[in-house]
C-alpha cells in the first residue's frame, strides 16, 4: 500500500481540475496543466479533491500508484503557487545576465554561453552570480536549471562552478607540500 497514494489532492478555491478521455486538465490563477492518464490508475475528481487509486492489484499498478499521485500533486501546485530553482555562480570572472528570452552565461570558456530560455520558463538574474528560474511545470523548471548547471558542475578543491542554492559540495584538501 503507497501511503502517499492513499492521500487525496486537495483542489484549492479557484482551481479547476477536470478528466476527459485519457488527459488530466487543472486550470488556476498562474495558467494551465496537462497531463496524460496511465491505464494501471483511476483516477477521479470529486468536490474539491482528486483521488487516485490503483486500477488492479498488479505490482506495476501498485508501482504507479504514488508516484501518479504525486504527479497530480505538482499539477496542482504549479497552477497554484508555481515551482522556482536558484542557482548560484561561483569562480572569478563567472557571471550569468538575462536578456529578454536569453540567458547569457560567461564561465571562463572562449565564448560566451547564449541559452535560449524555453515557453512556460522565466529566468532572472538579481545579481550576476545568481540565477532565479520559475514557471508552473515542475519537470521543466529543473530541466532547464540541470542544462544551466552541466556547463560547469562545482568542483571538489575550490567549490568553483554553478551549484543549487542550498546544495552542499564535498570538499577535498588540495596537494600536501
Amino acid at each position: 500500500m503507497s501511503r502517499i497514494g492513499k492521500k487525496p489532492v486537495a483542489v484549492p478555491n479557484g482551481v479547476t481540475a477536470n478528466i476527459e478521455g485519457d488527459t488530466l486538465t487543472v486550470k488556476g490563477p498562474k495558467g494551465t496543466l496537462t497531463m496524460g492518464l496511465s491505464d494501471l490508475i483511476d483516477y477521479k475528481v470529486e468536490g474539491d479533491e482528486i483521488h487516485v487509486n490503483p486500477a488492479n492489484d498488479t505490482k506495476q499498478a501498485r508501482s504507479y500508484w504514488g508516484m501518479q499521485r504525486t504527479l497530480v500533486a505538482n499539477l496542482v501546485e504549479g497552477v497554484t503557487e508555481g515551482f522556482t530553482k536558484t542557482l548560484e555562480i561561483s569562480g572569478v570572472g563567472y557571471r550569468a545576465k538575462a536578456q529578454g528570452k536569453t540567458l547569457k552565461l560567461e564561465l571562463g570558456f572562449s565564448h560566451d554561453v547564449d541559452l535560449t530560455v524555453p515557453e512556460g520558463i522565466e529566468v532572472k538574474t538579481p545579481d550576476q552570480t545568481t540565477v532565479e528560474i520559475s514557471g508552473i511545470d515542475k519537470q521543466a523548471v529543473g530541466q532547464f536549471a540541470a542544462e544551466i548547471r552541466e556547463f560547469r558542475k562545482p568542483e571538489p578543491y575550490k567549490g568553483k562552478g554553478i551549484k543549487y542554492r542550498g546544495e552542499y559540495i564535498f570538499r577535498k584538501e588540495g596537494k600536501k607540500k
